[in-house]
C-alpha cells in the first residue's frame, strides 16, 4: 500500500511516496509558498507514480522542530487529507529524520533555529530504531548539550550558520560533520513505515507538532 510523506519544516518542500517499487522523493525550493504549492506538488507526485489519494494507506508529516508556519501548514494538510479518507498519520521529528538521513550510527544533529539559536539533539542507532542520547533542545550554539564520547558525526544547518561556536563546543566529540545535510520526506518515510506496520499510526485528530521554543519572534525592544 502506498504511503505519502511531506516535509514543510524549511524553505524547501520535500515529498516522498512509498510504493511496491520503492520510495520516490521530490524536493522544491518554495520559500514561504508551502500553502499554495504543497497540494499541487502532491498531485504531481501521485500522478507520476500512478497513485491516487484513495489508494494511500497513511500520511507522514514533519512534526518539528522547524519553521513555525511551515510546520502548521504541513500538519494541517496531512490532517485534511487523512480526515477525508480516514487514514492514519505519523508525525516524525525533523532532528531524528536528519539522523536517519546521515547514514551514520551516532549522530549529533543541529539545526538553525533563527534568533541566534539552534535546535540540537544526539541519536544512537539501535536494532529497534533510534534512541535519544541528548534530548532535543533549543539553545544558544555555545550551550548545546555535550555527548559523552568522541565518536559522533555532526550534521545539519546549525553547523553552517554557527561553525565557530559549535566547533569550540563540540570539536572534541566529533569525528566528522556535514553542514549541508538535511532531513527529507524520504528519511521521514523510512522512519514511519515500520511504525505504521506495527499499528502505531494515529487518527488525524491526534496529529501534534513539537514546539521547543515558546516564542517564535522577538519584540522590538528585545531585538535591541
Amino acid at each position: 500500500m502506498p504511503y505519502l510523506a511531506l516535509d514543510t519544516s524549511t524553505d524547501h518542500l520535500s515529498l516522498a511516496l512509498a510504493t511496491d517499487s520503492g520510495i520516490r522523493v521530490r524536493d522544491w525550493h518554495v520559500g514561504q509558498k508551502h500553502a499554495e504549492l504543497t497540494l499541487p506538488c502532491v498531485a504531481e507526485l501521485l500522478n507520476e507514480c500512478g497513485v491516487t489519494l484513495d489508494q494511500l494507506a497513511g500520511i507522514v508529516f514533519a512534526a518539528g522542530p522547524g519553521s513555525f508556519t511551515g510546520l502548521r501548514i504541513g500538519c494541517g494538510i496531512a490532517q485534511g487529507l487523512a480526515f477525508s479518507r480516514d487514514l492514519p498519520v505519523q508525525g516524525i521529528s525533523t532532528l531524528e529524520a536528519l539522523a536517519e538521513a546521515s547514514g551514520h550510527d551516532r549522530v549529533y544533529c543541529c539545526l538553525d533555529a533563527r534568533m541566534n539559536q539552534v535546535y540540537a539533539a544526539a541519536y544512537v542507532r539501535t536494532e529497534s530504531g533510534w534512541q535519544e542520547h541528548c534530548a532535543p533542545v533549543v539553545c544558544n550554539p555555545e550551550d548545546v548539550p555535550l555527548p559523552d564520547s568522541d565518536d559522533w558525526f555532526g550534521c545539519g544547518s546549525g553547523f553552517r550558520v554557527f561553525p565557530d561556536a559549535l566547533a569550540a563546543r563540540l570539536a572534541p566529540h566529533l569525528n566528522g560533520s556535514d553542514a549541508t545535510l538535511a532531513a527529507t520526506a524520504g528519511s521521514m518515510l523510512a522512519l514511519a513505515l515500520p511504525r505504521f506496520a506495527a499499528g502505531k499510526g494515529l487518527p488525524a485528530a491526534e496529529a501534534q507538532l513539537v514546539y521547543l521554543r515558546d516564542k517564535v519572534a522577538l519584540k522590538t525592544s528585545e531585538r535591541g
